[in-house]
C-alpha cells in the first residue's frame, strides 16, 4: 500500500477524473489542485508520491511550478510526470530540462500512464545500498543518502539524474553510449527516448560543471557518447 498521494495538477476537470480513477484502480491514493498556486501550497503542506503536472496551467504555470519544486530541498525529490497538449519537441524538452521526470502528450493512454507513474517510482526506489561515499574534484558522491554536493554545496539533483551520474562515476574513464546508458539507467523501461539521456546530461552539467560549456567532469566523446574523466 502506497504511503502518500499521487498529487495532480491540472485544471481539466475531466482530465483529473480520469487519471484519478485509473490510478485509485491500481491501489494508489490521490490529491489534486486545478491551478499552480493551489498545488504550490499542497505541497508546502503535505508530502506526495509523486506529481502529475499539467503544463498549461491558469496563473502559475507548469515549467514555473516545476522549476519551483526542482528548487526546494523538501520538494526537490519529487517525481514529476509533465502532461503537455502541445507535440512540439521544444515543449517536452524543456520540461524535462527543468526537471520532470518523463512526460506524456494529451491525449495519453490511461493504461500507459499508470505504467510510467510505476517506472518512475521503480527508478526513484532502486537506491545504491552500499553506505560508501566517494569524491570526484570537489564533488561528494553520497550512495547511501543518495546525495551529490559540490564544495560541501548540496546539489538538487532529480533521482534519476543522480542514478545517471552514479554509473558514470563508478566507471570511470570508460565510453557509454546512449543506448548503453538507457538500458544501465532507465533498466529498458518503455517510453524512454535516446534523446532523453541528452538532457539529463545537460541538466547534470549546469549543476556539477563550473563551465558547462567546457565540462570537466562528464565529457562527450564525439560519435560515442559520453563518460567521466577519469583523471590523472
Amino acid at each position: 500500500m502506497e504511503t502518500y498521494p499521487v498529487l495532480i495538477v491540472d485544471d481539466e476537470a475531466d482530465i483529473v477524473e480520469l487519471v484519478s480513477y485509473n490510478l485509485k484502480k491500481e491501489g494508489f491514493s490521490v490529491d489534486s489542485a486545478a491551478d499552480g498556486e493551489t498545488a504550490l501550497l499542497k505541497l508546502k503542506k503535505n508530502k506526495y508520491l509523486l506529481c502529475v503536472l499539467d503544463l498549461m496551467l491558469p496563473g502559475l504555470q507548469g515549467l514555473e511550478l516545476c522549476r519551483i519544486i526542482r528548487k526546494d530541498p523538501r520538494t526537490s525529490p519529487l517525481p514529476i510526470i509533465m502532461l503537455t497538449a502541445k507535440g512540439e519537441e521544444v515543449d517536452r524538452v524543456l520540461g524535462l530540462e527543468i526537471g520532470a521526470d518523463d512526460y506524456m502528450t494529451k491525449p495519453f493512454s490511461p493504461r500507459e500512464l499508470v505504467a510510467r507513474v510505476r517506472a518512475v517510482l521503480r527508478r526513484n526506489r532502486e537506491k545504491a545500498v552500499e553506505t560508501e561515499a566517494f569524491s570526484i574534484g570537489n564533488l561528494l558522491i553520497n550512495k547511501e543518502t543518495y546525495s551529490v554536493t559540490k564544495d560541501n554545496i548540496p546539489l538538487s539533483l532529480s533521482s534519476t539524474e543522480f542514478r545517471l551520474l552514479l554509473y558514470l562515476a563508478e566507471r570511470r574513464g570508460k565510453v557509454f553510449s546512449r543506448d548503453q546508458l538507457l538500458d544501465a539507467v532507465w533498466k529498458n523501461e518503455a517510453f524512454v527516448e535516446p534523446r532523453t539521456v541528452d538532457v539529463h546530461i545537460r541538466r547534470l552539467r549546469a549543476q556539477i560543471e563550473d563551465e558547462p560549456s567546457r565540462p570537466e567532469f562528464i565529457k562527450t566523446k564525439r560519435g560515442i557518447g559520453y563518460y567521466v574523466d577519469a583523471g590523472p
